[in-house]
């Protein structure tokens, strides 16, 4: 059947049409073989049009499953969209994607959507946000009642820091809605933890954030590699890439060292400190700003009086400093080491399982990492409640094994030494690439 003929009233295409349909203005995107054109609303989707955008001109499917809690509120703007469907000749997905994969995974999101794997325990976050909220108490009171000395400073850095890192976690839960079933009421949540108790806008997380979970690794797509080729070049193949460009813009042999330097410590308080406000502001985004502008409030009433304005902002930066290692080691231990490319345009699970690995399960390991050891089940089912992971992860440990998908979990050292291996290697195979290719 050719493209774009008439079926039962409805017009329907092949893959060849529909691919063609993935520019800046024009995109078409496929849900459960139906197409549709999402070229005007990809401006007012709430995720942003780059994360819509990712997938125009395929099969968006699996990643609208993900994302979506309330699916009869989305279906409601899908109706408007739609303009066919794929032709009866057509595979459900693209002619390259491993079909059984697709069906085997899908099989185990119904099965998983059955059981109550992805109802949260509102007391599990009610506790973590009531420890947050006792820690940075603690910290207070340490200045309060023993003064600004060595000894009570440093323990009230350490419990802020704590805080901090504490609560981004907290706040990556409601980001993803994985705490209330309405979406509104997550957002409200979401904005009250990111803005007032860390300083953030929750409108920048959401945007970069599902951008990485919707291409993780991929080039150009994932917001969270764009350090390459600025001041890293990051996997096997783009490292090459970028050497036979001959592209320098930093000595990337030996980024594995400097990484210590322009990496964990300084991405906090030396870039997004500063970005988040013209995020905001250039935005226009005044409820966030809002949000923002209570935390500086409150912590510079809280902690000025207690260390004067000089000891205040040391102390700020210094929280900043120890978060940003924290934050850094943590989020990149999962990624970095794993295949970084452009985007080949893979299954939901492989492509998931290629730029994610997970680290071995303890409580510290759960509680210093605010679950993302679990990384790989974050990433195949991101509105699932974290206390859920390690209940879903043999399911899917068990359909890796059936499809030859490496599965790949860590020691909390051993993924941290891998972030720092990875560099050393891309950095060499770039300088090989620059010199001799």
């Amino acid at each position: 059947m050719g493209s774009s003929e008439q079926r039962g009233g409805r017009r329907v295409f092949t893959w060849d049409e529909v691919q063609r349909h993935c520019g800046r203005t024009d995109r078409w995107l496929v849900i459960r073989r139906k197409v549709y054109d999402i070229s005007e609303f990809s401006k007012r989707h709430p995720g942003g049009a780059r994360l819509i955008g990712h997938y125009a001109g395929q099969d968006a499917t699996d990643p609208f499953t993900a994302f979506h809690v309330d699916k009869t509120l989305v279906n409601k703007y899908l109706n408007s969209l739609l303009i066919g469907e794929l032709a009866p000749d057509q595979p459900s997905s693209e002619s390259w994607k491993n079909v059984q994969v697709i069906e085997d995974f899908r099989d185990l999101r119904a099965a998983v959507e059955k059981t109550d794997l992805l109802q949260p325990n509102k007391l599990f976050f009610a506790g973590h946000l009531a420890h947050i909220l006792l820690l940075e108490l603690a910290a207070w009171l340490s200045l309060w009642y023993f003064g600004a000395s060595l000894f009570p400073f440093l323990i009230s850095l350490v419990l802020l820091s704590t805080v901090q890192a504490q609560g981004g976690w907290l706040q990556h839960d409601f980001g993803h809605l994985s705490v209330f079933s309405k979406s509104k009421w997550n957002h409200l949540v979401h904005k009250f933890i990111i803005g007032h108790l860390k300083g953030a806008p929750a409108s920048w997380w959401n945007h970069l954030h599902f951008q990485h979970h919707a291409k993780p690794n991929c080039f150009r797509k994932d917001p969270d590699i764009n350090m390459h080729p600025m001041f890293f070049v990051l996997g096997k193949k783009l490292s090459v890439e970028v050497g036979k460009q001959k592209m320098k813009y930093m000595p990337y042999q030996y980024q594995h060292k400097y990484f210590f330097l322009i990496g964990p410590p300084a991405l906090l308080p030396l870039y997004f400190q500063w970005y988040i406000f013209y995020f905001a502001v250039s935005r226009m985004q005044w409820m966030d700003l809002a949000w923002m502008v209570s935390f500086y409030i409150r912590i510079s009433l809280t902690y000025i009086p207690l260390l004067g304005v000089r000891g205040f902002l040391t102390m700020f930066f210094l929280v900043r400093f120890v978060e940003s290692n924290w934050f850094v080691w943590v989020t990149q231990m999962n990624h970095i080491p794993m295949a970084i490319d452009h985007d080949q345009k893979e299954e939901w699970l492989t492509m998931q399982l290629h730029a994610t690995c997970n680290v071995h399960q303890s409580f510290f390991n759960d509680w210093f990492t605010g679950h993302l050891n679990f990384q790989i089940e974050h990433h195949l089912f991101p509105t699932m409640p974290r206390h859920n992971y390690h209940k879903v992860a043999p399911l899917v440990r068990s359909l890796c094994a059936k499809h030859g998908l490496d599965y790949q979990s860590k020691t909390l050292f051993t993924a941290f030494a891998d972030i720092v291996h990875s560099l050393k290697e891309s950095g060499e195979l770039w300088l090989d690439a620059y010199l001799h290719k």
